[in-house]
């Protein structure tokens, strides 16, 4: 399949033209767009977006002011950046897209390190979860740009990103430009691809501006009032005042900054003009991932006035770029989100009145837990493969017998761990349906159970209990995500085209819920069943048999 996708993306237009002159292609649903931008704001939690959304006057200003759900959901428990990512533009649960995570364990992976990283292929030689090949070998379903290609040949996908994993997932495996930051510059997994002109002028001014340092941000008086310096548990850097200042070369610095967003916004627009998105004769999709607020909030949690600062300079950032498709005459609609909410640093939470929030034990990673399990038990090797959370894998050297007996000791010595709120089996997992229910009423059991997939997931997967930060450790980042709880799952889902109506939806909708939405507006059928999500008819025209979702609390 990798081979034949290979050939297709490469090979000239000639080798694939049919003898047969090629039928007129579908028409568009009336008044389609002819360029479908969604963008994804990694982090970017309903949480922020109710607190900072007085407080915009720019892109974000503008986007709210169409159909707003502020009540959107990543509705699985692996609240990760490639799990989420998978969802938004293929309408499909990570049980379904096969992205159940950033990484997982793989013991019959062809290498000797096993755990498998989402946007790589293994099979390529010397290839490793850190250091691996980009490839879209995992997503195991078609994405909204795929689909939008099949049906009307001459559309083209596109998508430029922070984080090669978030490119990967939008677009999938059949993509005309894909563009994510690689460490150093704005790199391409895309065989045979051109390079447009944009792209060495983009990276050319990029390590041009890393050279030098840069001045504070001057913060509003709003931002003034979030600063107060929290000193951090486990060895980090005291956090909360902070006003991104970045000295010469300092990538991870840039990266925790808005200019990053600022130079995938500008490598997007460049796009625009050098390929004529949305002025060709069919439709094209432009999937724009911004990784910046993840990075603010990983580095310095979310309520400090790091996240202040980087809040309102993505509102003007996402401004400027609107304001350019706007000066290029496109009929443009717009759909913005998140792949996953956010915490803020246990030490800010504890002050403002979370007396349970806490960082996780080290004890739970699966590395203590698994040799003191085999001890007990007279087996051997390392028992279990995991972290602290999530899936939790047993070692497939043992018996059958043996795995058994370590799959009971493991979920009792889980479950018996204060911080520890539930454990569920593969077994329990399989036998679990897909909710169809809005997500707000979904049980911890099928929230877990819209991440697994039988052949990744771990064979138990554990749920750590609400305001427990999995990160014991502090010298890398404070404050992260992945967890069940809904200040990780509930994301803001925008849709916005010139004209619309402004609506303020208090219904619970999901991520899922935007592929099946776009599809709608273009007049791109999808078959009964062949999607999670559902169209939302407070957007679109939805075809029969799609009613508007049920308001929360009814």
């Amino acid at each position: 399949m990798r081979k034949f996708l290979t050939l297709l993306l490469t090979a000239p237009l000639a080798t694939l033209a049919c003898a047969q002159p090629a039928p007129p292609p579908p028409p568009l649903a009336p008044g389609a767009p002819k360029l479908i931008v969604v963008i994804s704001v990694d982090q970017f939690s309903a949480d922020l977006w109710d607190e900072y959304r007085p407080h915009f006057t720019g892109g974000l200003a503008r986007l709210g002011g169409g159909t707003a759900f502020h009540n959107g959901y990543q509705s699985h428990a692996a609240t990760e950046t490639c799990p989420g990512h998978s969802t938004i533009l293929t309408g499909d649960h990570p049980a379904r897209t096969g992205i159940i995570a950033n990484s997982w364990t793989d013991q019959s992976a062809p290498r000797t390190d096993k755990t498998l990283y989402c946007a790589e292929d293994e099979h390529v030689p010397g290839s490793s979860s850190s250091n691996y090949t980009v490839s879209p070998l995992h997503l195991l379903v078609p994405t909204f740009g795929e689909l939008v290609k099949a049906r009307w040949p001459q559309s083209r996908s596109v998508a430029v990103s922070g984080k090669d994993r978030a490119a990967v997932m939008m677009s999938g495996h059949i993509v005309d430009q894909r563009w994510y930051w690689g460490g150093k510059s704005y790199v391409t997994d895309v065989p045979g691809a051109s390079v447009p002109a944009v792209v060495p002028k983009v990276n050319a001014a990029v390590t041009a501006a890393l050279a030098r340092a840069t001045d504070p941000l001057a913060p509003p008086p709003y931002c003034q009032a979030k600063a107060r310096v929290i000193p951090i548990e486990g060895g980090g850097k005291p956090v909360g005042a902070g006003q991104l200042a970045r000295a010469a070369g300092d990538v991870a610095g840039f990266r925790a900054s808005p200019e990053f967003d600022g130079d995938t916004l500008a490598l997007a627009a460049g796009l625009v003009d050098e390929m004529r998105l949305g002025r060709g004769p069919a439709p094209d999709v432009l999937a724009i991932s911004l990784s910046a607020t993840d990075y603010v909030g990983h580095t310095y949690g979310t309520e400090g006035e790091e996240m202040c600062l980087q809040m309102l300079e993505l509102d003007r950032e996402i401004g400027d770029f609107l304001a350019l498709l706007d000066s290029r005459g496109i009929d443009y609609s717009v759909t913005l989100t998140a792949d996953h909410g956010g915490k803020d640093v246990p030490e800010r939470e504890r002050l403002a009145g979370a007396a349970n929030a806490a960082r996780a034990d080290a004890t739970l990673r699966a590395s203590a837990i698994g040799p003191k399990l085999v001890a007990q038990l007279g087996l051997s090797g390392p028992g279990l493969f995991g972290d602290i959370g999530g899936d939790i894998y047993l070692d497939r050297k043992l018996s059958a017998a043996d795995r058994q007996r370590l799959l009971a000791a493991a979920v009792a010595a889980y479950k018996a761990h204060p911080q520890v709120e539930a454990v569920f089996t593969a077994d329990q997992l399989k036998a679990t349906p897909i909710a169809r229910t809005p997500p707000t009423a979904w049980s911890l059991l099928q929230r877990a159970r819209a991440s697994f997939n039988p052949a990744r997931s771990g064979d138990l997967v554990v749920l750590l209990k609400k305001d427990i930060t999995p990160i014991p450790d502090t010298t890398r980042y404070v404050a992260t995500h992945g967890s069940p709880w809904d200040y990780d799952r509930r994301v803001p889902i925008l849709f916005w085209r010139k004209g619309m109506a402004p609506v303020a939806s208090e219904a619970a909708v999901e991520t899922t819920d935007i592929m099946p939405t776009l599809a709608a507006t273009l007049g791109l059928p999808l078959a009964p069943g062949s999607v999670d999500g559902r169209c939302l008819a407070q957007v679109a025209q939805c075809p029969a048999a799609a009613p508007a979702p049920p308001e929360r609390g009814k």
